[in-house]
C-alpha cells in the first residue's frame, strides 16, 4: 500500500513563493506517475501538474502559465512543487496522487494524500 503525505503549504503574500514536497511510503517500487491537484472551498479538485517516473516528462494545468514546476526526486520517493508568482486564486488545499497513467484526469489518480493548505494573500 502507498502513503503520501504533502507538506510545505502555508501562507504566502501574492507575489511569493511556496515549494510543497510529496513523501511516497509504503510499496516505493517505482511509480509511474505523480500528480498534484488543488481544490478550493466549493469547488471540484482540479489538475495542477504531473510527472512521469522514467522520461521526467512533465504537464501542467493551464492556469499554472510557468509559475510552477514539478519535479521528483526518485532516491528520496518524493516529488516537489515549485510555486512562484502566486495569485490569490491560488488558495487551495493541495494534494499529491498517484497513476499509472499520465493523465489530466482525477479519476485516474489514487493514494490521495492529507493535502496541504495554501493561502495565498493579496
Amino acid at each position: 500500500q502507498v502513503q503520501l503525505v504533502e507538506s510545505g503549504g502555508g501562507l504566502v503574500q501574492a507575489g511569493g513563493s511556496l515549494r510543497l514536497s510529496c513523501v511516497q511510503s509504503g510499496r516505493t517500487i517505482s511509480t509511474p506517475v505523480m500528480g498534484w491537484f488543488r481544490q478550493a472551498p466549493g469547488e471540484e479538485r482540479e489538475f495542477v501538474a504531473a510527472i512521469r517516473g522514467t522520461t521526467y516528462s512533465t504537464m501542467y494545468g493551464d492556469f499554472v502559465k510557468g509559475r510552477f514546476t514539478i519535479g521528483r526526486d526518485v532516491a528520496k520517493n518524493t516529488v516537489y512543487l515549485q510555486m512562484n508568482s502566486l495569485k490569490p486564486e491560488d488558495t487551495a488545499i493541495y494534494y499529491c496522487a498517484t497513476s499509472p497513467w499520465f493523465t489530466r484526469t482525477t479519476g485516474h489518480y489514487g493514494n490521495w494524500g492529507q493535502g496541504t493548505q495554501v493561502t495565498v494573500s493579496s
